[in-house]
């Protein structure tokens, strides 16, 4: 058996290369989720535009739909008519010349054979057919009109069999019958292989006999028929872009290739069983080629794989389909198509579309959607909180209380023992001061002599380091944000979002004590994980459900009861909707006097449990002011109206505010942490 080892291509770009890297990627899926897309659009975004060092898919894509339209620009499909065509008129010319030297030729015969050359129809494909019984009197035209015979076969075989054209350029009868008894054998195989009746052996004995036809050197029966079929499809669909003209002509031409019509029953046989099992092949697409350069049958046949590849390519770029992955480029044909730097372009993205989802920054949920991680949500937080800390950076607030010594939470540093201390001794440097004192203490004794040294105790009073604490209240918070059509219709949509983000970033980095509640509220109310929020579409039910969400909050205060309630509410409408007692949901606009009751009531049993209340006017409706100020003025609360972009600041402004006093007002609290002290958000 012949050897039939096959190397591939290398595939995997520059093997020093550094890992990909994700930051400049996170962060601009981070502004894109921000700006309302879904992580997986957001991903595909940045997979699209790419990088600053980075081509991304729609370059690519470009590059592609170039490469394409420069195909069928520059070609058109008269090559091999053109061919014949010079070849045949070299033969008309050359016999003309013949038979005007020839003395010795009958007046009468030479006057016949000149009016049957007159003659000829203009038709190329019927003039070669009219002279296949010319008896020729130039050697040269005789020559020239054979080698119309083998080009047409050459060219149709070159159709399905890729260098065939040059191959058999010069063949001898026996290279002929070598090729006629290779259609046989492969037919017959095929056929064979359509009723479900070959096996590997009978594959592996036909490459045996035939497979100098293969250079692409197939491993069995299906690499066979893949490579075959999309040739032969890419020939037909080259037939189906001529005109109805070049068709006829080239087959009548076809008949007279190799001087025999068995080439082409045996080609038509072939087509046909590549046809019946490889169905899924474009057999009927077509193109307009408008170039001037004419295609021979062969190089016209690979032209057309070529806009096949770069078709499937296009498909690929896009990743519009669904299931879509970067998986399915395909390099080596990017490769051949637009050069190896392109396949190494792609490569990146293909590692760094995995590289997002290995990091942990992309997960995918339980219904299929890609979502962001909590990591990936924690970095995002943390730019957010810088951008924060930027806005609220010169202003100034009551620091927070810190009372080292308290009972309270651990602030990391230490300090002496001093009597009625009750912190946790820090027992690491207890210990390291003892045994520095006690080694202090041998030594000295050794240089005076002395053995009395042996009674120093490990530790004394004066090695004692506790841990000093912080007194910190606990809060329990609730952000409450409107999701109602009117805030993405008014833009508030992602300025709600990011607000949601840096708040939940800070409390769970900076305040782990205090517990956190998102609520968003529209037609209902719904408690949401950070996750869910900030990758929630834009809903378009009416209704502002303000008291479904003051209800759930209420529970969230009445499940810590010795945490101090803060109560954050972020809104641009009058409330619209309530909860019926049987649970469903009563609209109306304008709203209902019993649905402002009902939030209300609700309000009044937040400032029962003594929640420290802030509203976030957003729009400068009138009615809307009038009614949230009503509404704070109720439980001593407090109103601010910011600008879009100073929503997140005024929001986490006043969380820290009412930690840091609770009758503080909005600026409390944050002086320390955002005056030039920001190293919390940092990494």
């Amino acid at each position: 058996m012949k050897d039939r080892t096959r190397f591939k291509r290398y595939d995997g770009g520059d093997p020093l290369a550094a890992p990909v890297d994700l930051a400049e990627a996170l962060d601009a899926i981070g502004e894109d989720v921000m700006a309302g897309y879904s992580p997986e659009r957001a991903m595909r975004e940045f997979l699209r535009r790419g990088g600053r060092d980075q081509t991304g898919l729609d370059d690519l894509a470009r590059r592609v739909a170039e490469r394409r339209r420069e195909l069928t620009q520059r070609h058109n499909l008269d090559g091999t008519l053109q061919e014949v065509r010079e070849l045949l008129d070299h033969a008309l010319l050359e016999e003309r010349k013949q038979l005007a030297r020839d003395a010795m030729m009958d007046d009468g015969d030479r006057a016949f054979r000149e009016m049957q050359l007159e003659n000829l129809p203009p038709n190329t494909a019927a003039a070669v057919s009219e002279l296949s019984s010319y008896d020729w009197q130039s050697r040269e035209a005789r020559e020239d009109y054979e080698k119309i015979k083998d080009l047409l076969g050459r060219e149709l075989l070159d159709q399905r069999f890729a260098g065939m054209k040059q191959a058999l350029e010069n063949a001898t009868d026996e290279d002929r019958t070598a090729v006629n008894e290779m259609l046989q054998d492969l037919n017959d195989l095929l056929e064979k292989h359509r009723l479900g009746e070959d096996t590997q052996q009978d594959f592996d004995e036909f490459m045996d006999k035939h497979g100098d036809f293969f250079p692409e050197n197939p491993q069995n029966i299906d690499e066979l028929l893949d490579s075959m079929a999309q040739r032969a499809a890419a020939a037909q669909r080259m037939l189906n872009s001529m005109s109805p003209e070049q068709r006829e002509q080239l087959m009548q031409l076809s008949q007279q290739a190799f001087g025999s019509p068995e080439l082409m029953d045996s080609l038509n046989r072939l087509d046909s069983n590549l046809q019946a099992l490889r169905p899924g092949e474009d057999w009927g697409g077509s193109e307009q080629m408008s170039g001037e350069e004419g295609l021979g049958l062969g190089d016209g046949t690979g032209v057309f794989q070529d806009l096949a590849d770069l078709d499937a390519l296009s498909d690929q770029l896009s990743q519009s389909y669904g299931g879509a992955r970067m998986d399915d480029l395909d390099l080596d044909k990017l490769a051949r198509q637009l050069g190896d730097e392109a396949a190494v372009d792609a490569r990146t993205l293909q590692r760094l579309e995995q590289a997002l989802r290995d990091s942990g920054y992309m997960k995918r949920g339980t219904d299929g959607q890609l979502r962001l991680s909590p990591k990936a949500m924690r970095q995002l937080g943390k730019a957010l909180l810088r951008d924060v800390a930027e806005r609220m950076n010169g202003r100034q607030g009551q620091r927070e209380l810190q009372r080292a010594g308290a009972a309270g939470d651990l602030s990391g540093a230490t300090r002496e023992w001093a009597f009625g201390d009750t912190e946790p001794w820090h027992v690491p440097r207890t210990m390291l001061n003892g045994v520095l004192r006690r080694a202090g203490a041998l030594r000295d004794a050794s240089s005076l002599g002395s053995s009395g040294a042996a009674a120093v105790p490990l530790v004394s009073v004066e090695d004692i380091e506790v841990q000093e604490t912080e007194a910190r209240t606990q809060a329990a918070v609730a952000l409450l944000v409107d999701t109602s059509f009117s805030m993405a219709m008014d833009g508030r949509w992602v300025p709600m979002k990011r607000t949601a983000l840096a708040l939940h970033t800070l409390i769970k980095s900076r305040f782990r004590g205090d517990d956190l509640q998102l609520i968003g509220f529209g037609r209902h109310a719904e408690v949401m994980e950070i996750e869910q929020l900030t990758g929630l579409d834009a809903m378009w039910d009416k209704g502002t459900n303000l008291h479904h969400a003051l209800l759930l909050a209420n529970r969230h205060f009445r499940k810590h009861p010795n945490a101090q309630p803060v109560l954050l509410i972020v809104t641009d409408g009058e409330p619209t909707s309530h909860l019926e007692p049987d649970g469903e949901v009563f609209f109306s606009y304008p709203p209902h006097p019993l649905t402002v009751a009902y939030a209300v009531r609700e309000l009044d049993n937040a400032g029962r449990l003594g929640a420290q209340t802030t509203f976030f006017r957003l729009g400068e409706d009138p009615g809307l002011a009038r009614f949230i100020d009503q509404m704070a003025r109720r439980v001593d609360g407090r109103v601010v109206a910011p600008e879009l972009d100073d929503l997140g600041a005024a929001v986490v402004g006043s969380y820290l505010g009412s930690r840091g006093s609770r009758g503080g007002g909005i600026g409390g609290g944050y002086g320390d942490w955002f005056g030039g002290r920001g190293f919390w958000v940092g990494d």
